[in-house]
């Protein structure tokens, strides 16, 4: 090699360590041409020598060995194919698309070559696989005994119709000697001689002297079945001392042996069940005809498929070279002017546009979405930054508004860590306002509105105490895309307004329907004492028991409206733990005192006591409230029910993760129409109730965070379910 002359340094020049490895890798790759080129040819030689040196005696190659020999022969056809594309693509590319367009080829016949040749070595070992199980011992053998196990069940069912019809013409023969032919039973013995021997058809026959024969006696023979003919042919064969003569036909078997030789009376027997044994027989003879043609030429097989596994590979690895040609050739070239043009968009030119191929193909799409990116792209980034200083002005708006408003508002993230909390929302949810001074968890802030978002909850009523006092607050929550924007407001003096203008109402209400009459009542009644004592002479006692008593009661409504009004001033409950199973049974125990024509049943999975927070006093009222109401509503059926009719009320107390559930269950007259309206005060389907007992019952519910519903019964009654916070002051809205 000449030698190269060397730049002022002494070192090598760029151009001639260039030349260097590029001579090196077009080296390495003609070696690896040579390697494969060598290793096709080892591998058709060995193919071919072990197909021709195989057993002249049809023996089968071993499945693995052929599909190895397909496999060894395809892998370095395929790397010559992929390595000619490579050529070719190096002859049609130039300039700075060369590289690009030799890689898309390149892993173009890559990625069609590689499942090909996973397929078919698939196909060639589960196709050898299947060869070898189809044409083993195993499988011939099995071919043999199925032969022999048709023809041998076909001659043995042969076997058993001659037996029995020996053994039936011998019964028939013992029967015959006692009971005449004309006797209406004998079809009866008859039939019970065929059925238990599976014969269908039967037939006693009489020779004539004549050498004919004619029908006596015949048993299920249809209009197609004449015994005679097979009768009278096997009357040479009886008459030379054979027991029975037995013929089979595809359709049936038939057989015939003597009653009584020297009478000339025969039976005849046939069975047509059987006839798929004798066609089992015929299919089997020629499977098995079929089968020895086939083994003779499945070495023939093996060697055809694997030479149609191989050239259709390569067909396939061949086209998809040809196409990577014809992609590459079309569609390198303009990406490559699309990267330069998105590098020059990449830094900041959103001016450029790309010009060439705008045609209706996909590089002119691509041309022209580019385009559009590029001017969208203008026009978004003068906007983003007239947008930028018009969002500023926004976000100090919508702060300065979020001061402003009275309810509280809370912006958290995904993991509920507080981002932004106006003023309102501190001073509702803070003892103070140092107590947080950066950013907090909305857990320890608000932990109940914490657990409704969790919950995925979009509004509710919770109850939040600050510094001893119990506030309720009206929440809702709004997902946004990295967290939760929440809502509240207090609504604790809203709520008691509203109490107490309905309980004002009710007491004004009861005030002027039940007190005003009571002193002209009681007055009345002290002026009949006064006035009428003396002129009684007898009963006289009575009569003053009778008016004090009338006073008395007219007391006892005066007090009883005194505290009902004092009542409805509905004051708060006073939690204190509780055994509200103990309360359920004290109510249950005065009801089944009070009315004994009732059964009450008490359902319950808990023996000891079930803790809660309530108000005993409330808590007793409601459940008393409702199980007055069912015995009232059972009272109102039984007016119109059957006589034994027998009211029957079920109470059952679930305990739940944070709740108490009460059910109570009746047989009575059911719900009324206006079902959604039995809450509401002064609501009553009774002549003589006020309507608040349902409202006042609710009412504790509700204090006791839980919620009550009704429901109708399939089988009639009434159901109530109460469901009371085991701690409403923590639990209230997760009892529902």
């Amino acid at each position: 090699m000449a030698s190269v002359a060397t730049d002022q340094s002494g070192s090598t020049p760029r151009w001639w360590r260039k030349l260097v490895v590029a001579a090196r890798r077009a080296n390495l790759i003609a070696y690896v041409e040579i390697f494969f080129a060598v290793a096709f040819l080892v591998m058709v030689g060995s193919t071919w020598a072990t197909f021709t040196s195989a057993p002249p005696n049809g023996q089968l190659l071993p499945s693995r060995q052929v599909a190895g020999l397909l496999i060894g022969t395809l892998i370095p056809a395929m790397a010559l194919l992929v390595l000619a594309g490579r050529r070719l693509a190096l002859r049609r590319a130039a300039g700075s698309t060369a590289r690009l367009h030799v890689r898309l080829v390149f892993f173009f016949s890559l990625i069609a070559a590689v499942p090909t040749l996973l397929v078919a070595g698939f196909a060639a070992f589960l196709f050898q696989s299947g060869v070898d199980f189809w044409f083993s011992d195993n499988s011939r053998g099995l071919m043999e005994n199925a032969n022999r196990l048709a023809v041998s069940y076909y001659e043995e069912n042969q076997l058993d119709l001659s037996n029995e019809t020996i053994t039936m013409a011998m019964d028939m023969r013992a029967i015959l000697e006692r009971v005449e032919v004309t006797d209406p039973n004998f079809a009866l013995v008859y039939q019970f001689q065929a059925q238990p021997r599976d014969v269908i058809e039967s037939a006693i026959l009489q020779a004539l002297p004549d050498g004919s024969m004619r029908t006596a006696v015949a048993y299920g023979l249809s209009e197609e079945s004449d015994p005679v003919p097979f009768a009278e042919d096997s009357l040479a064969g009886l008459g030379q001392g054979q027991q029975v003569i037995v013929r089979g036909t595809p359709e049936r078997i038939e057989a015939v042996a003597p009653i009584d030789r020297d009478a000339g009376i025969y039976l005849y027997t046939a069975r047509n069940a059987e006839a798929a044994s004798f066609r089992s027989w015929e299919n089997a003879r020629s499977i098995s005809t079929a089968y020895e043609e086939l083994t003779r030429r499945a070495r023939a097989l093996q060697l055809r498929f694997n030479l149609a596994l191989f050239f259709v590979s390569l067909a396939l690895v061949g086209l998809a070279v040809w196409f990577a040609l014809r992609f590459a050739d079309r569609q390198v070239e303009p990406l490559t002017d699309l990267v330069a043009a998105a590098r020059q968009v990449g830094g900041g030119n959103f001016a450029l546009r790309v010009e060439g191929r705008t045609g209706a193909d996909e590089i002119g799409l691509l041309n022209r979405a580019f385009n559009r990116m590029t001017a969208q792209l203008e026009r978004q980034t003068d906007a983003l930054l007239a947008a930028n200083d018009e969002l500023e002005e926004r976000r100090n708006f919508i702060e300065a508004v979020l001061e402003s408003v009275s309810a509280g508002v809370i912006s958290v993230d995904r993991d509920l860590s507080v981002l932004l909390m106006n003023a309102p929302a501190q001073a509702m949810l803070m003892d103070s306002a140092e107590d947080h001074p950066e950013p907090a968890s909305l857990r320890q802030l608000a932990p109940q509105i914490a657990a409704m978002v969790e919950a995925g909850l979009a509004q509710g009523v919770i109850s939040h105490s600050r510094r001893g006092e119990l506030l309720t607050l009206a929440v809702k929550i709004g997902a946004e895309t990295e967290g939760h924007v929440i809502t509240f407001e207090d609504i604790t003096r809203q709520l008691l307004d509203q109490r107490q203008a309905a309980w004002s109402d009710v007491a004004r209400r009861i005030a002027h329907e039940i007190k005003n009459p009571l002193t002209p009542i009681q007055l009345a009644t002290e002026r009949l004492k006064r006035r009428y004592r003396k002129q009684i002479e007898q009963d006289g006692e009575l009569f003053d028991e009778l008016t004090s008593t009338i006073i008395r009661q007219v007391g006892d409504l005066r007090k009883m409206v005194d505290e009902f009004s004092s009542f409805a001033r509905l004051p708060k409950p006073v939690f204190r733990p509780e055994d509200a199973l103990d309360l359920v049974r004290q109510a249950l125990f005065l009801q089944e005192v009070g009315h004994q024509d009732v059964n009450y049943v008490l359902v319950t999975e808990s023996d000891g006591p079930i803790r809660i927070q309530c108000d005993r006093h409330q808590f007793g009222q409601a459940i008393t409230n409702i199980l007055k109401n069912a015995y009232e509503a059972i009272e109102a059926k039984a007016q119109g029910a059957e006589p034994d009719f027998r009211g029957k009320i079920v109470v059952s107390v679930t305990v739940e993760d944070h709740s108490l559930c009460i059910e109570i269950e009746d047989n009575g007259i059911g719900l009324p129409k206006d079902r959604e309206r039995l809450l509401e005060p002064y609501v009553t389907t009774r002549e003589k109730g006020t309507g608040l007992g349902l409202a006042i019952v609710n009412k504790i519910v509700e204090e006791h965070g839980g919620e009550m519903t009704f429901s109708s019964l399939e089988e009639g009654g009434t159901r109530v379910v109460m469901r009371f916070a085991r701690d409403p002051l923590t639990d209230q809205g997760e009892g529902g």
